[in-house]
């Protein structure tokens, strides 16, 4: 595939969509801070990274070492933004990714190290070490949600952990399945938590009562917004606040795989409300929040890459209320979805020679 190469969508889309290049099972996309430069996760344990001005592609080495298969293995990737530099010679980089435990067990960690790049097209993850773990590892291999997001202030590190499809656990404070942890940079327990007083893990949590989460960003004025997948519907988009229980498995706006029935949220159920949901669901893969010019009248909204309707939803937000105001097809499945530094869209595509693409303003 040529570098760039158009990709047909409706007639009635607002974008040119260009394909650059195609990869094995992505799994997330970040920029590196002040570059052009895309660096990728791959599910299966492999790292690359794309040069979206020159079109050149840049090897990455010593990516850990994974628990793959169904939704395990290398997961998300950050950087921190006061780090930007128009080289990306060294800076720090984290990983989420799935460890296996013992006997049959795994869950997700998040491991801080250096990106190193001393070659044009090679990086290396150097010093990469494991600086927080969910906590138990448990069996199966669904819903580590471990997505990433410091706050404006890069003072904390909030880690979505998923509930990994255990469901009773997210109303259990004395483990971390199906919350929201709160740590310093370091993966420590972050002061003044709101259960810093019950010991570990207790003191790591921030919100609860989370199912799993494949979006967690901070919006333009500083709030913390997940992007949860329900179970037969109810896909929720959360305000994610101190001390918050959202309410998973005792109310959900959707309902259990076999046709049992959840109770729906009421304004009485003592639990916080999805600012938005979905039925039938989207089924998120991830989301931002647009803060360039390319597509000026977007600024501030959520923009959600979608697995199911193969799709990005545009979410228009007021202060902390939210609604769906637009839905643009795509020809595939959508994994993830970032912000260029020119404030083109890029999203890539989910599985097996899912594609790279640049999304920007119909020509």
């Amino acid at each position: 595939m040529a570098a760039g190469e158009p990709v047909s969508l409706e007639k009635e889309s607002p974008f040119f969509v260009s394909a650059h290049g195609t990869y094995e099972e992505p799994w997330s996309l970040a920029f590196v801070p002040g570059t052009p430069v895309v660096a990728m996760t791959m599910q299966r344990g492999s790292m690359a990274a794309y040069d979206t001005r020159t079109g050149r592609t840049i090897t990455i080495s010593g990516a850990p070492k994974v628990d793959y298969g169904g939704q395990g293995g290398l997961g998300d990737i950050a950087f921190l933004p006061s780090e930007a530099s128009d080289t990306i010679s060294s800076r720090t980089i984290y990983l989420s990714w799935a460890e296996a435990g013992d006997g049959d067990t795994r869950g997700a960690v998040v491991g801080r190290g250096q990106l190193v790049c001393q070659e044009a097209d090679a990086c290396a993850i150097q010093g990469l070490q494991v600086i927080w773990r969910q906590a138990p590892k448990v069996t199966g291999r669904g819903h580590y949600s471990h997505k990433i997001a410091f706050s404006p202030d890069e003072q904390y590190m909030y880690v979505a952990s998923g509930d990994r499809q255990k469901k009773e656990p997210a109303q259990d404070l004395s483990n971390t399945l199906g919350t929201v942890v709160r740590l310093n940079l370091d993966g420590t327990p972050a002061a003044a938590n709101p259960f810093a007083d019950r010991g570990s893990p207790t003191d790591q949590i921030w919100s609860y009562g989370h199912r799993n989460i494949l979006g967690l960003a901070f919006d333009p004025q500083g709030n913390l917004w997940d992007l949860e997948h329900g179970p037969a519907g109810g896909d929720e988009l959360n305000l994610v606040t101190r001390a918050a229980n959202y309410g998973w498995p005792v109310r959900s706006n959707g309902d259990n795989y076999n046709g049992t029935k959840i109770p729906n949220h009421t304004p009485d159920d003592g639990f916080t409300k999805p600012v938005a949901f979905w039925t039938p669901v989207i089924a998120p893969g991830d989301m931002i929040f647009y803060t360039g010019s390319m597509f000026a009248d977007w600024q501030g909204d959520a923009l959600i890459a979608n697995l199911k309707e193969k799709n990005i939803v545009r979410v228009e937000l007021d202060g902390t209320s939210a609604k769906e105001t637009a839905r643009y097809a795509f020809p595939n499945r959508l994994r993830d979805i970032a912000q260029g530094p020119d404030g083109a869209i890029w999203v890539i595509e989910d599985g097996d020679r899912a594609r790279l693409l640049r999304v920007e303003p119909r020509r």
